[in-house]
């Protein structure tokens, strides 16, 4: 399984290091998410809200490790928090939804990308079957990036403004890009 807390490189050579949410980083995570933007606070939450309340926060940090794990990524010197990937697995692993959220001045680094790998490869090593988020149609990018590492597009049932994407995981299902073997 992945170690779980690693420094990790983008496809653009920026470095840095994730680990494994814990319930002191309540206020770090808090922090965060006043540096993400209004349109990707509703990508992540799927809601209009503007401010991220004490129960999300706690969601995110008081994880149980072993059907969620929400890991937090830092600058390679550790001191500012740059994005959170979260899993969640339905109990017999057979589904893993993961949501990424990217402070606003460091997108465009290839964080998603990382991320997504990093998730999807931990995902496969607890022995999910299939990696899924729900997207809003309007989230381009993320969609991008799922597709371009081998993700399915659908339309979400009943809600005619989001889409799932989903990827079947195992070790002949995971893509090159997503072992961390070249392309």
């Amino acid at each position: 399984m992945n170690k779980p807390s690693q420094q990790l490189s983008t496809r653009t050579g920026f470095t840095f290091h994730v680990r494994p949410a814990r319930p002191a980083d309540d206020g770090t995570v808090a922090d965060f998410f006043t540096h993400v933007t209004h349109e990707d606070l509703r990508f992540r939450f799927l809601t209009g809200l503007n401010e991220v309340g004490p129960a999300q926060i706690a969601a995110l940090t008081h994880v149980d490790h072993r059907w969620s794990e929400n890991f937090l990524a830092f600058t390679s010197d550790g001191s500012m928090m740059i994005a959170t990937a979260m899993l969640a697995c339905d109990p017999g692993f057979d589904r893993g939804e993961v949501a990424i959220a990217i402070r606003k001045d460091f997108k465009l680094h290839g964080l998603g990308w990382a991320l997504l790998a990093h998730i999807a490869r931990f995902a496969d090593a607890k022995g999910v079957k299939v990696l899924e988020a729900i997207e809003s149609r309007d989230n381009h990018a993320a969609i991008e990036v799922e597709r371009e590492m081998g993700f399915t597009v659908t339309g979400y049932a009943g809600d005619s403004s989001l889409l799932r994407v989903t990827r079947e995981l195992g070790r002949d299902g995971l893509p090159a890009a997503i072992l961390g073997r070249p392309m």
